[in-house]
């Protein structure tokens, strides 16, 4: 009786041991948010602009749901459904993002405006969007952030509206 139950001891140890390494070290999925298949209309991956050579870079349903989890956590205070509610003439619209100085309608130019936020002419730094740092943020990510602010003033329903309806 004591010999079983030192094996049952035994193999309970080595099963409460291995099972965390296990888990650790099993790759990890990345859930796709609904809203990027449904309003985004992304799932497959989809190229998005990623300079002003017109380059492009490709970006899947998991990197633009990280984005907008981004968003969700760091942005979504002042930038509800893509508008800005410090100046609402300046919202997160395709059309507003184009006729920013310098253009901000591409990858590489919002992760440019993220590291180092400049106001709407461009004339000077602006203290109203916090500047994301690389040991905050790794490019990787900040460019999922850029690709779903791009990808939501592309397809979003109301993303960047300049005026809000009651």
């Amino acid at each position: 009786m004591l010999h079983k139950k030192f094996w049952l001891w035994l193999l309970l140890c080595i099963f409460s041991l291995g099972l965390p390494m296990v888990t650790v070290s099993l790759p990890a999925y990345a859930a796709v948010d609904p809203y990027v298949t449904r309003f985004l209309k992304v799932a497959e991956p989809i190229s998005l602009k990623a300079d002003t050579a017109e380059n492009t870079r490709l970006f899947s349903a998991e990197d633009l749901s990280d984005g907008k989890a981004l968003f969700g956590k760091n942005c979504l205070n002042c930038h509800v459904g893509g508008n800005t509610l410090p100046d609402p003439t300046v919202p997160l619209s395709l059309t507003a993002l184009q006729g920013a100085t310098p253009k901000r309608d591409n990858i590489n130019a919002l992760v440019t405006y993220l590291r180092q936020p400049m106001t709407y002419d461009g004339t000077e730094e602006t203290l109203v969007c916090r500047q994301v740092s690389e040991s905050w943020l790794p490019t990787p990510r900040v460019e999922n952030l850029a690709g779903f602010i791009l990808r939501a003033a592309q397809n979003a329903p109301g993303w960047g509206t300049e005026t809000f309806q009651d």
